[in-house]
């Protein structure tokens, strides 16, 4: 009996190739799943590309793991279901037609008609699909093409609808608020994964402030920001129970700080009082600005482990609306959330003297 000789020259494209034609031909794939038809489910949904952008490597790696695991689960004995799925929504599709159309602001989508401009977003969104497919094929990834789901269409979205309302009627969902990245000139909420996408250092002026205790003459807490559009929506400020801070007199005033960021007053100063962080909680301060009225107890001092000596004055400024330390140290303390920016980041009507200042 004659065996084929064995060689090291082997084209693996060429293997890849015929591998792939055996598949095809027996229906391989669909068989590993009609086979098992009676047995436990395991069903997987691909996270959906968005297909008017080419497929990279990070998405062949993504893929493989995926492939991994539902090739697993089929080994043990369990129907695996792969379902193909394309996302067409979101700020990749938005911007790209954006582009195509010469648009800058969001104000042109409606001018130029939202129905329209929707329908060729639909077209943008298919730019690569073919792409997409044959990778998928090249790759040997098992999943289902021929009936996809589709997020634009609307049995999907009213499936969405659906699942919505019944956490609703089983009081999951709760009205409140979420910090996150934002693009004014978009109008929307950012994913990180659309922050990095465009992310850039830039240069923000810090000040520092004053803030004037109630219950104490000339005694001021001094306090440093790096965003100081937010102090408009200030409400209380925050210190760490376990640091030492210390009171001093320089030019005829008093100021509360950190001990360790004593350097930034310079060389002048007298220390009067020295003390743990702790004994500051709940004192109150004089308000900065007051365009909006509160219903909350706020403007006084709060406690919180985020903050440090590594800069500033070890006193940190609390905005509840503009930070997720802030917020989440807000709702611990029941503090007011002031957001006094529009959809546009300006300024709102009510900030009499700021109002339309892009922030």
């Amino acid at each position: 009996m004659a065996y084929k000789q064995i060689t090291d020259k082997i084209d693996y494209h060429q293997l890849e190739v015929e591998v792939r034609k055996f598949w095809e031909k027996n229906k391989v794939f669909e068989q590993s799943v009609s086979s098992r038809d009676g047995k436990p489910q395991y069903t997987f949904y691909e996270g959906p590309p968005t297909a008017n952008g080419k497929p990279g490597i990070h998405h062949v790696m993504a893929r493989t793991l995926k492939d991994i695991v539902c090739r697993f689960k089929t080994m043990e004995g369990y129907q695996v279901r792969r379902k193909a799925g394309w996302d067409t929504h979101g700020l990749p599709v938005e911007i790209e037609v954006e582009k195509s159309l010469g648009f800058k602001h969001k104000d042109e989508i409606v001018k130029y008609g939202v129905a329209k401009f929707n329908e060729e977003c639909k077209k943008s969104v298919w730019k690569y699909k073919s792409e997409w497919e044959e990778m998928t094929r090249m790759m040997g990834y098992w999943v289902d093409l021929e009936h996809p789901y589709v997020t634009f269409e609307n049995n999907y979205i009213e499936s969405i609808w659906w699942a919505l309302k019944q956490y609703f009627d089983k009081k999951l969902i709760y009205k409140g608020y979420k910090i996150q990245p934002y693009c004014p000139r978009c109008e929307t909420p950012l994913s990180s994964h659309e922050v990095s996408l465009g992310y850039r250092d830039v240069k923000d002026p810090s000040v520092y402030i004053k803030l004037k205790l109630k219950d104490e003459e000339n005694t001021y807490f001094l306090v440093w920001t790096t965003t100081p559009w937010t102090l408009i929506s200030n409400v209380a400020i925050a210190v760490r129970p376990d640091i030492d801070y210390v009171k001093v007199e320089q030019k005829g005033e008093k100021l509360i700080l950190a001990e360790a960021r004593l350097s930034v007053l310079g060389d002048e100063y007298t220390v009067l009082e020295k003390f743990k962080g702790s004994t500051l909680q709940g004192k109150a301060y004089e308000r900065m600005y007051n365009y909006h009225q509160v219903k909350e107890k706020g403007w006084y001092v709060v406690l919180a482990d985020f903050v440090t000596t590594e800069d500033g004055t070890g006193i940190v400024h609390m905005a509840p609306a503009y930070g997720e330390d802030d917020y989440q140290t807000g709702r611990k303390y029941n503090l007011p959330t002031i957001h006094p920016v529009n959809k546009s980041g300006e300024f709102n009507a009510e900030v009499t003297d700021f109002a339309g200042m892009f922030v």
